[in-house]
């Protein structure tokens, strides 16, 4: 058994809002590395260092974490294994799944959240690849932060300023902000009213949390979406995309699938962005087409929402319904003002039902949204509006 418990105690002012972090994989390169990252970080406590999931559920009381790194290959007792183990010693634990981009260990990273894990992270497949990668770095200390600070009760103030709005959205906010009013922790939004023109496709956005969020929220859909076509951006890697679309099709008996490049947009049919690569709209023959490009990140993503948003009003105008999920960061805020610029309305999740309250959060803050609901009441609101309600 390899267990490291660790007694360095937080620094100065970190000492009662430390985020206490524990560490569990079975290669001693990956542990000692993640382990000297979370040191590192101002904000955040390692406080155990362990081999394999036994170890972890021996361990996890004693060290009490509030944010669990746990890889999903591991001797003994795996990662899948371990999780409800680790829940059933510690309810409030949030633990971050890490594995491999593999087909089985993408099944078991979503499988692994319908059991109560907070989120995944996709690792490199070498130890070298763990090492060189400050993307897999940046990725992980964010989900760390994020995660465990929403779990100490910490509010999007302390965790971090938010978001600057894009010069598109802080244009449009003076102009045709509605009267209505609601309160996020960062403060008071604005809600616009609207769009008076019924919409003729759903564009949904997500991140972190955002595949129970889908599947949530399609298997509500079911009527709605034989008559529209449903396009979806999720922050995923290649093959959990694809896993996602398998799980989507499943949830909403509709067939939901990774879009094509070039194929046409019609209703019946979910179109999930493929891992790696951003997918927009455009038009071929006068008719809506997915076009998918390999550019660079967008909002450090790709997939990304903006490039879906910003497109898909060019073709639909004021005809699109959005929907913006929880997720981290600020990604779909751009877009989204050119959605509401093009005269078509967003809906966002509320805080509350939100894993992490960042992308929607920045668009209600941006004054985008018509609309900020908790997750159970979006399905509701999006069928009135395509019926023909415009309250």
């Amino acid at each position: 058994m390899s267990v490291a418990l660790s007694t360095t105690p937080a620094t100065a002012a970190g000492t009662q809002n430390a985020i206490r972090v524990m560490v569990v994989d079975d290669a001693v390169v990956v542990r000692g590395l993640v382990s000297r990252w979370v040191e590192e970080q101002p904000g955040l406590q390692l406080v155990a260092s362990v081999r394999t999931g036994r170890d972890a559920v021996a361990q996890v009381e004693r060290a009490n974490p509030d944010v669990m790194v746990l890889d999903v290959e591991m001797p003994d007792l795996d990662g899948i294994s371990a999780l409800p183990l680790l829940l059933e010693k510690k309810r409030n634990l949030v633990i971050i799944m890490a594995s491999t981009l593999t087909r089985r260990n993408a099944e078991i990273s979503l499988k692994a959240l319908s059991l109560g894990a907070a989120d995944y992270i996709p690792k490199p497949e070498t130890n070298r690849g763990v090492t060189t990668s400050v993307e897999f770095r940046r990725e992980l200390i964010d989900k760390i932060l994020q995660l465990g600070r929403r779990a100490k009760g910490l509010s999007e103030r302390q965790m971090r300023a938010p978001a600057p709005a894009s010069a598109a959205a802080a244009a449009l906010r003076p102009a045709s902000v509605a009267a209505s009013e609601s309160h996020g922790r960062t403060g008071p939004f604005k809600l616009r009213p609207f769009a008076t023109t019924q919409p003729r496709v759903l564009l949904i956005g997500s991140s972190t949390g955002g595949p129970q969020a889908l599947t949530a929220l399609v298997s509500q859909l079911k009527s709605l979406i034989e008559r529209v076509p449903v396009l979806i951006t999720q922050h995923m890697p290649p093959t959990f995309t694809t896993i996602l679309a398998e799980h989507l099709t499943r949830a909403a008996s509709r067939p939901a699938h990774e879009a094509t490049d070039g194929e046409p947009i019609v209703a019946g049919k979910i179109y999930v962005a493929p891992g790696g690569r951003h997918m927009s709209i455009t038009r071929a023959n006068k008719a809506p087409v997915i076009t998918l490009t390999d550019g660079p990140p967008i909002n450090f993503c790709k997939p990304a929402v903006d490039p879906m948003f910003s497109s898909a009003a060019q073709v639909w105008g004021n005809a699109i319904l959005a929907v913006i999920l929880t997720g981290m960061g600020s990604d779909g805020t751009r877009g989204g003002a050119a959605i509401v610029e093009a005269g078509s309305s967003i809906i966002a999740q509320d805080e509350a039902t939100s894993v992490v309250w960042g992308m929607p959060g920045s668009a209600a803050h941006a004054g985008l949204c018509s609309a900020v609901l908790p997750l159970d009441q979006i399905a509701q609101k999006v069928i009135r509006l395509f019926s023909g309600d415009r309250s």
